[in-house]
């Protein structure tokens, strides 16, 4: 039997970091790879062959030899999974659906996919294949018992392309013990967590280690959430380590009230657990009990996160603005805070609505659900919820001007220099080998510090620990997360008026250029520009020069410009399949931007990398 299991490209987003992955890290395609589905593959009969392609990194294959084709998702995929479950299902293959948005919403499957996978895999896949290979797959498969997580299997990390992922994944317990009620994690997983024994830790270790594996995120939503357990992992992490010659550096998302656990944050730093990410949400007390935030009711929050610190212990921070009690004044106060609180990666969302959280029944119940808004990202300048407190549109602009404020190099280096102040001797060290953290430094000197002119120089500069070099490491990655969020903020959340003689004077020199293709039937170009779009499309025979004229110009759109483009290649000559490509070359900086439909008789030769480009395989609505 062989299966084909897919991971979806994901939009970009805060937790893309393109600027690092594509400019600074040397070889790196993705933060994550998709632990899910080595999971799945583990769980697969041993008879089977499977193939694990995950599109953030590598290109689907568009002609697989393939009797199954998995695909997972979360909500914020839901558009690419959804896509790519109609393609490979109208070629004749065997499409199962899985992931936690298909474990929250599997109704939105029923038509798109031949199986669908609902909650926890342990149990229910190896059931699907069974029933596939006796001839009699059920349309649903839904987990609704208790999984015991010392069922799970050993991750098939060796199907995992784990050397273009800047940190390997693993997993050892699942659920929450809180009541956040914006939060799905207790929808899917419960409020008791359950854990993998400390010897399934030390193998799937061991597997990470003979794939190269140094940084390792533990992707637990709050490790400590049974604290018991974890200070029993910790001791067999420390421990591990010292007969591996600390072979890892780890990282984990905890709750605040791990600051309140001296013994806790002890075993972290001897366990080498160099960062932690905390959901802090809002400063704002009444807030956090209205949303059930209780475990940071009644904490000093900026003490707390400073306790970390003094621990060794780097700190990411989730924030949200647009809660009920919320106003205006809320981006301000938010802004103070996570200045304050020295955090560099402080991802601060729109309150969003998942389904089958108690927020989302509340607000739907009130009527303040926006339809068709999108419910899978928080981080992008817009939320399916109407604010209470607050216009929408001011509550954006708001948003916008909180993040642009936060991303100034100023704002940058402020919260460098708050931090150094408590995380003075820090757990974190690079764990890149010494040719790889010269060129990370120096490409950051090069492509991030030097670009931004003397008062970037000087805001660099003034956080450059000159007196306590072991802190260095921590201040540049701190510079590479802010310049990485600052080029997102600036690209995404760009203000409505795009500079409209910047933009008409990229336009008319394209039109220019194409001209007399144009004119000819071959090139066919149309120009909306709210939003700016531009589609192209090649329906004729072409030359060279076309090519050698237009790929300037396109480029000097995306660049300047944040408009997208549509690349329709209907026809086109072998002989000028080079040229499309070197074309594609020059694109492939702004590929997230870039949409390109290719005929489906000329797929068979000509490659376009869906892992840089959004290559379109079914068509979509205007």
């Amino acid at each position: 039997m062989r299966m084909l299991l897919i991971n979806p490209r994901f939009p970009e987003s805060f937790w893309s970091f393109r600027f690092a992955i594509d400019e600074i890290v040397p070889g790196k395609r993705a933060l994550n790879p998709p632990l899910g589905l080595a999971t799945l593959a583990a769980l697969s009969p041993a008879h089977w062959h499977v193939t694990i392609v995950d599109e953030n990194v590598e290109p689907v294959p568009l002609a697989p030899e393939a009797d199954i084709v998995g695909v997972c998702g979360m909500g914020v995929q839901f558009a690419r999974q959804r896509e790519l479950l109609a393609y490979y299902r109208s070629r004749g293959h065997y499409v199962v659906a899985g992931g936690s948005y298909a474990s929250l919403c599997p109704e939105k499957y029923a038509a798109l996919a031949d199986t669908t996978v609902a909650g926890e895999a342990e149990y229910v896949w190896p059931a699907f294949c069974r029933d596939f290979e006796a001839g009699a797959p059920r349309a649903l498969y839904r987990e609704t018992g208790t999984v015991a997580l010392t069922d799970s299997p050993t991750p098939r990390f060796d199907l995992l392309k784990l050397h273009l992922y800047n940190t390997a994944s693993l997993q050892f317990s699942r659920g929450c013990p809180y009541r956040c009620d914006f939060c799905d994690i207790i929808v899917m997983f419960g409020r008791r967590p359950r854990v993998k024994s400390p010897e399934q830790i030390g193998r799937e270790l061991d597997a990470l280690r003979a794939q190269g594996a140094r940084q390792v995120f533990f992707v637990d939503d709050n490790l400590i959430g049974n604290r018991t357990q974890a200070k029993a992992l910790l001791r067999f992490l420390a421990e591990y380590q010292r007969r591996h010659r600390w072979r890892f550096g780890f990282g984990t998302e905890v709750s605040v009230n791990i600051a309140r656990d001296e013994e806790l944050l002890r075993l972290m730093r001897e366990a080498n657990f160099g960062w932690v990410f905390i959901g802090i949400e809002t400063p704002d007390e009444a807030t956090l009990k209205a949303s059930g935030k209780t475990q940071n009711v009644g904490t000093d929050l900026l003490g707390a996160l400073r306790t970390i610190y003094a621990h060794g212990i780097d700190v990411l921070g989730g924030f949200i603005v647009g809660f009920d009690d919320d106003t205006l004044e809320s981006f301000e106060r938010q802004r103070r805070f996570i200045l304050d609180s020295g955090i560099q990666a402080a991802m601060v969302g729109l309150l969003t609505a998942l389904p089958r959280t108690p927020l989302y029944t509340r607000l739907q119940q009130e009527g303040r659900l926006i339809e068709d808004a999108g419910d899978g990202d928080n981080t992008r300048l817009g939320t399916n919820v109407v604010p209470k407190r607050m216009p929408y549109d001011a509550m954006l602009d708001a948003y916008r001007q909180m993040y642009r404020q936060l991303l100034s190099d100023r704002g940058i280096a402020q919260r460098i220099r708050a931090k150094l102040r408590w995380l003075r001797a820090p757990v974190y060290r690079s764990e890149y080998a010494a040719a790889d953290k010269l060129r990370i430094v120096l490409r950051l000197l090069a492509k991030g510090i030097l670009p931004g002119g003397p008062h970037r120089w000087l805001a660099f500069l003034r956080t450059l620990p000159l007196a306590a070099p072991r802190r260095l490491p921590v201040v540049i990655s701190d510079w590479i997360t802010g310049l990485s969020m600052q080029s997102f903020v600036r690209r995404r959340f760009a203000s409505g008026a795009v500079e409209p003689s910047r933009l008409e004077r990229r336009v008319r020199a394209l039109r220019r250029a194409a001209a007399r293709y144009v004119d000819a039937g071959r090139v066919a170009l149309a120009w909306r520009p709210g939003p700016p779009r531009l589609d192209l499309a090649l329906s004729g025979p072409l030359d060279a020069r076309f090519f050698a004229r237009i790929a300037p110009r396109l480029e000097r759109l995306l660049r300047h410009t944040h408009s997208t483009l549509t690349l329709r290649i209907e026809a086109l000559h072998a002989q000028h399949t080079a040229d499309l490509q070197r074309l594609l070359a020059r694109l492939a900086r702004y590929g997230d931007r870039v949409s390109v439909i290719v005929h489906e008789s000329l797929r068979s030769r000509i490659a376009v990398d869906s892992s840089v480009f959004d290559l379109v395989l079914q068509p979509r609505g205007e």
